[in-house]
């Protein structure tokens, strides 16, 4: 079913204005020519997309959800001329990074810095999202490429390991733990913790370690971004378990001490994702280049 934009642009002027004579005038159509293209696109629908009342028009849940599918086009269409536009001023093309927060901190910057640095006119986007998230961005084309942490939850993905990392407990200065060289989850267990929102890797992680060993994880506070969780931290509301690295920083800026985490599944692999095809896409190829020696590929 074809749809034209006009008739899309007409129905969006009518939900914003709940009228069809002052949706008729924003875009620019006579009140007879708008009723009929609305007539018609519910007759194809086979839905009525407004309700007609005293003081105008009120959407349907179907004129609802066209709406908001008109919206998206609007947006999917703006990028689209943005992207073809870039093309004039030099740019060589895009590439979609989705990644997850461990990834973005410890893995990536390196990559990225000679990623960019070798192709300046390839322009870059980077999507903060959960492992299983970026799995599912990639294999659905939302994204080129994914960095994340194991475990592969979709067999549409080819993957290489492109770094490692380690996790660390975060502890207040003056927490029980914070004299100690080395902890384990055990001892973490004891005290509330401080995580990241549910679906992120280290969090379903700790999730599954605790039930390993019968015990509940007191995650009390579940907030987006290591700095967040940094300072719930230093203000003594719990413990945490982050990437080494920026576990690290924090202890320069945060009231906050790092310790080893002493657990064999505190070390973590860093994978690479792109959509298993015969050919890749000529500015992945050459991300993929950037990370994997080519008799790696």
């Amino acid at each position: 079913m074809r749809h034209d934009l006009t008739t899309l642009n007409l129905v969006l002027a009518i939900e914003q204005t709940r009228s069809i004579t002052r949706g008729a005038a924003q875009e620019h159509l006579a009140l007879a020519a708008a009723s009929k293209r609305l007539s018609d696109l519910e007759s194809r629908l086979g839905v009525q997309l407004f309700e007609r009342r005293a003081r105008g028009v009120e959407p349907t849940e179907a004129g609802r959800a066209l709406v908001r599918h008109i919206r998206s086009l609007h947006a999917s269409l703006y990028a689209l001329e943005t992207e073809v536009m870039e093309f004039s001023r030099g740019i060589k093309g895009h590439l979609r990074i989705a990644a997850n927060s461990s990834a973005i901190t410890e893995a990536l910057p390196p990559h990225l810095v000679g990623f960019s640095q070798a192709h300046a006119q390839i322009r870059i986007s980077l999507e903060d999202l959960t492992s299983a998230e970026v799995q599912a961005a990639v294999a659905e084309g939302r994204a080129d490429v994914g960095v994340f942490t194991p475990p592969l939850v979709d067999n549409r993905l080819q993957t290489w390991v492109v770094g490692h990392g380690r996790l660390a407990a975060l502890v207040p200065l003056k927490h029980p733990l914070s004299a100690r060289e080395e902890v384990t989850f055990d001892d973490l267990l004891a005290y509330d913790l401080i995580g990241l929102h549910a679906g992120a890797s280290a969090q379903e992680l700790m999730r599954e370690q605790a039930a390993a060993r019968g015990k509940t994880l007191n995650a009390r506070w579940q907030v987006r971004g290591f700095d967040a969780i940094a300072q719930l931290v230093e203000a003594g509301l719990g413990v945490a378990v982050l990437p080494e690295q920026p576990a690290e920083r924090f202890t320069r800026v945060f009231g906050v001490r790092s310790i080893r985490l002493e657990e064999p599944w505190a070390e973590r692999e860093y994978v690479l994702g792109v959509l298993r095809q015969q050919r890749l896409p000529t500015v992945v190829q050459r991300f993929v280049d950037t990370l994997i020696p080519r008799d790696k590929q």
